[in-house]
Parts: structure tokens; sequence; C-alpha cells
């Protein structure tokens, strides 16, 4: 087992990844830039480096500096969590040139599953049902229109380099065929450094389901059931629930057995999450993420199993603790994330200082935070603050506790979407079980969000 770990990462996912370290009796380094000296994550480590500037590309995304912190410090791995340099293979490569363990899958699989058009094409000869599309790198407009003429409109153009809802842009019609190419092409490039795209077929109002894997080193795959990740905002993830409230048993395992079946393409081991599309009754392979996802807390809550310390046993070489057997949902859990947006204004980020945070403290409600009281809140960052996960026995139990803990926790200084989380999760779309996109893309009903109903108490 390791002595002492890096984490490459900053906010709640490096706090809760030092948690678990520590946990596990294993020293944590943490790294930051030059404004996040005072962050939460740096306060919980034992040793903390600043490896530069504020902006990013001078600090968390700098390969060499992030390695060389962890040479200076004697760490012999690095976790690198979500986001950032998570699925870079080059960080692999550099660690693997200085002695030091890559707490994730290999290089070769980052790679694969990293090109979404290589990581389709590997689905499909695995016997992986995909969206209908053509897998290869398309080259202006007319190519696009053409394949949308063959698959039928709406089409997506997406960024084979892309996730978390960048470079997608969506065509319903001829006239939107050439702005929806020139988006996706120069967000791919802007925030993935490849403006390579190609072409699927939109499926209006699916549900986003994902399925949290974990492999070892000797061949063992298991899948942690699902995830239903269908509340969302520009393709990006609001609120997320387990076990998915729309799945027969039949679904599930199917979905389950399709999870495993990806993750042996590639021969995976570390902990990653499978995500697809699901509409009438059909599941579609999207994409592979080879890392730990902001939502684990979800499935930690229904299973019982910190996904964290397995994914650091299975980097150090042990085998899984338990087999697909041992893997048993109990109850529901959904998670809010906590992010300082304006839901009101279309999800404006609102920078600045914290002057008062509390969390609520409640049976069967947890809280993933990466800041507290006098945290500034800066635009060079993600604008996630934190997630609240409650779980109960019942859905309907599950989000009457998510309700009073959205109550309960208090937030002053900046915006955050704790009013529009109430909203939503006492709507009747939710209780129904839809996607709320209707609500979502509501600009009335999204322009009431910027007051808290009080409903938890009524």
């Amino acid at each position: 087992m390791f002595s002492k770990v890096l984490i490459a990462n900053r906010g709640e996912i490096a706090v809760r990844i030092n948690r678990a370290l520590h946990e596990m009796g294993i020293a944590t380094v943490a790294v930051h830039s030059e404004i996040d000296a005072d962050a939460l994550h740096v306060q919980v480590a034992d040793e903390h480096v600043c490896i530069g500037g504020n902006a990013v590309s001078e600090s968390y995304l700098n390969i060499e500096r992030v390695v060389g912190a962890a040479v200076a410090t004697g760490a012999d791995a690095i976790h690198p969590g979500y986001g950032l340099l998570a699925e870079n293979p080059l960080l692999v490569d550099a660690c693997e040139a200085a002695g030091i363990t890559f707490i994730g899958p290999d290089a070769s699989a980052l790679r694969q599953m990293g090109s979404k058009i290589e990581a389709r094409s590997l689905m499909e000869q695995a016997g992986v049902p995909i969206v209908p599309g053509v897998w290869k790198a398309v080259t202006d407009s007319d190519e696009v229109l053409a394949i949308a003429n063959e698959i039928g409109f709406p089409i997506v153009v997406k960024a084979s380099g892309g996730g978390g809802g960048r470079g997608m842009r969506v065509a319903r019609t001829a006239t939107e065929v050439q702005q929806a190419f020139e988006g996706a092409v120069s967000e791919g490039e802007r925030f993935f450094g490849d403006p390579s795209v190609y072409v699927e077929k939109y499926l209006d109002d699916p549900r986003h389901i994902e399925i949290q894997i974990i492999g070892d080193k000797f061949g063992n795959i298991v899948h942690l059931f699902e995830r239903d990740c269908s509340v969302q905002r520009r393709h990006q993830k609001l609120i997320e629930e387990s076990p998915a409230p729309i799945l027969t048993v039949e679904e599930r395992t199917a979905i389950g057995e399709t999870a495993i079946r990806a993750a042996r393409a590639v021969n995976y081991h570390s902990l990653g999450t499978v995500e697809g599309l699901f509409q009438d009754g059909k599941f579609y392979f999207l994409e592979m993420n080879t890392r730990i996802q902001v939502e684990h807390g979800v499935t930690e809550m229904v299973t019982g199993i910190d996904l964290v310390k397995e994914q650091i046993r299975v980097a150090a070489g042990e085998p899984l603790s338990f087999d697909q057997d041992g893997v048993q949902v109990r109850g529901h859990a959904i998670e809010c994330r906590i992010n300082a947006e304006d839901a009101a204004k279309s999800f404006l980020p609102q920078p600045g200082r914290i002057t008062r945070w509390i969390e609520p403290e409640a049976d069967g409600v947890r809280v993933d935070s990466g800041v507290s009281t006098g945290a500034e809140v800066t635009p060079y960052y993600d604008p996630l603050l934190a997630k609240l996960i409650a779980w109960a026995p019942t859905r309907a139990e599950a989000t009457a506790r998510m309700l009073q803990a959205l109550e309960g926790m208090e937030i002053e200084g900046v915006t955050t979407l704790l009013a529009f989380h109430q909203r939503l999760l006492s709507s009747e779309e939710w209780a129904s079980s839809e996607t709320c996109r209707n609500l979502i893309e509501n600009k009335q009903w999204l322009r009431a969000t910027d007051r808290a109903p009080n409903l938890a108490r009524a």
C-alpha cells in the first residue's frame, strides 16, 4: 500500500480523497494555485505545494509541476480526482517515467476512451449498442448535412475529445447544420485541443443513465448498478439519483451486463463509469469516463461501498474486496449539486466571498464540500461548491429528506442553486420521475427560482 499520495485536484473532490486517504492511514500532499493557498483542500492535507498561477494552465493542468511536486515530497502515487488531468494519458506517462503510481486506469484505456470516435468504434466491435451515427471525423458542414439526410434530423455534432457537455451542438434542420458544425469544432479546439468532430442522431428527451464499474488488475470487473442523471442544463448534470426510477429489473440487469462488456473491451482496471442514453426500453452507449465521477457518493450511499478507497486499493495492486453478488442496492439516494450559480439568470456563475456556510446535520444526509465560511469563489474554476446527498428507504422519503436538508443549508455571500433545487424537487414533474427538461428550459419558471419557496416545512 502507498505511504504518501499527492492529490492533483482542488475543491470538494480533493477534500473527499484526502479524507479517504487519512482513514486508510496514508499521508497526503495537496497542490494549489496562488489564489488557492488558503483553500480548504490545502488546509486538510498533511503537506502542500504551490504549483503556479491562478489559471489552470499555469497550475492544475501543468503536468511537469504536478509530477515535480510529487517527486519533491516523496509521494509514491498521484490521485487525479475528476476533471483537470484525470483523463490525460500524458500524466500517466509522466508518472511512469518518475516511478510514481497513477491511481486510475492505464494510458491505453485513457487514449481509447478519450477519443469519442475511437471509443464508439471499439464499442460497436464489442457488441455494445450505440446511438446511430458515423464514427469518423467530418471535415465540413456539407459532410454533416449528408449524414443528417441519411440518419434523419435532429442530429448532434460532437467534439471527439469532448465531455461534460462541452463541444456539443444540435441541429434540428438543415439551416442549423453549419452553425452546429462550427460551434462544435470551436469548442473542441478551445477546451480539449482537438478540433475533430463526428455526427450522431440526437435523441429528444431521453433518460441519461450511467453505470458505475470497477475492475482490478486480475481481470475482475463488477458493476455497482446505475445512476439516473437526466436532470441537466446545457448537457451538464444538476441532480443525480440511484437507483434509476424508471428501469425494470430486466432492464437494470441488461444495462449492468452491457457496462461490464464495455469495460472488458479495453481491459479496464480502476474505477470508471459507462454513460448512455435510455429511450423506449433501449440503452445506447455514449462514453466511458475513466475516472471517479462527481456523483460517486450517490452509489456509495445505496451500496455502502467506499469507492475512493476501493480505487486506491486496486491501484496498489490489490484484488477487489467484493464480487458481483456482494453488491446490493438498499434504499434510494439523491444528490443535488450546490453550484455558485444563479438559475434565475440562466445559471450565470456567481463569484464572491462566502460570508456564512452552515451545513445540515441529519441522519441519511451527507455533504461533500470544498469550501467554508470566508472562502473566495473565483471565476478561475468550476462553480461547484458542494454536493448535498440524501438517503432514505424510498424515493419519496429521500426527496422529503433532501428538501429538509436544502432548507437547513445556509449559504450567504454568493448566490447558489439551493432555491432552484427546492423548487424542482417540489414539482410534480420530479414526483412523476420526469427529466424536468420542460422546467429547466422555461425561462419564466427559472426566474422564480431567485427565492426559496419554504416548501420543505409545508
